[in-house]
């Protein structure tokens, strides 16, 4: 007797209208297309994006929860603009959570990960005279790091963060000298990585942070 036919697999979902909406108004956001602290027409963005209203505000609500648009009652919604207190709290969580996975993948990484972690430096090594590059390097390499450190908790908490700090008219990398120091900063923390030396790894990272701080304030 042959064996049943297995059940026809259901098709995936569709992805939602809001949700490419929300991809849209996320990247003209970080192009300064829609400026920190600027009112959003939502007629004017509904009218240019060929849309009604409603998938429109339930994009919104997303980048809300996001820290990218900050809902007022009556109002309506605005890009989240940072406030120096904001800029430091974030980079104190980023600190603690990144310090920490440097400290577990200097110890726990095998070697595959320690490959992927210095080819992604030595890409930083190659783009330090290209701002835009750097950055997208830069961000490629901390977000590598945590995924390498295992904790998917830790990696969503920074890549929430990491979002909202792109709202920071005072970026630490625009700073003249600040890209020769980050490359600097990041040549030790990876050769601490590479030896395996976690505490090293944790102090260091902890010390990019505090330099990028001092640098963005």
């Amino acid at each position: 007797m042959s064996a049943p036919a297995p059940a026809p697999v259901p098709p995936l979902p569709r992805r939602a209208l809001y949700q490419d909406v929300a991809d849209r108004l996320r990247q003209q956001i970080f192009a300064r297309e829609l400026e920190p602290g600027s009112w959003i027409d939502e007629l004017k963005l509904a009218a240019a994006f060929g849309i009604s209203r409603t998938p429109l505000r339930e994009a919104l609500k997303v980048l809300a929860v996001e820290g990218l648009v900050t809902l007022k009652a009556g109002r309506g919604a605005y890009v989240t603009e940072m406030s120096r207190d904001d800029v430091a709290q974030v980079y104190h969580l980023l600190a603690l959570l990144e310090s920490d996975a440097a400290a577990r993948v200097a110890e726990r990484a095998d070697d595959a990960g320690r490959a992927e972690l210095r080819a992604l430096h030595d890409e930083l090594e190659r783009r330090v005279r290209q701002r835009d590059a750097f950055f997208a390097a830069n961000e490629r390499f901390h977000l590598a790091l945590l995924r390498l450190a295992g904790n998917r908790w830790a990696e969503q908490m920074v890549l929430d963060l990491r979002k909202v700090m792109k709202l920071n008219r005072h970026h630490s990398l625009f700073k003249r000298g600040r890209l020769a120091e980050s490359l600097a900063e990041h040549r030790e923390l990876m050769a601490a990585i590479e030896r395996r030396d976690a505490p090293a790894a944790g102090a260091l990272m902890r010390e990019h942070f505090a330099h990028g701080l001092e640098a963005a304030a």
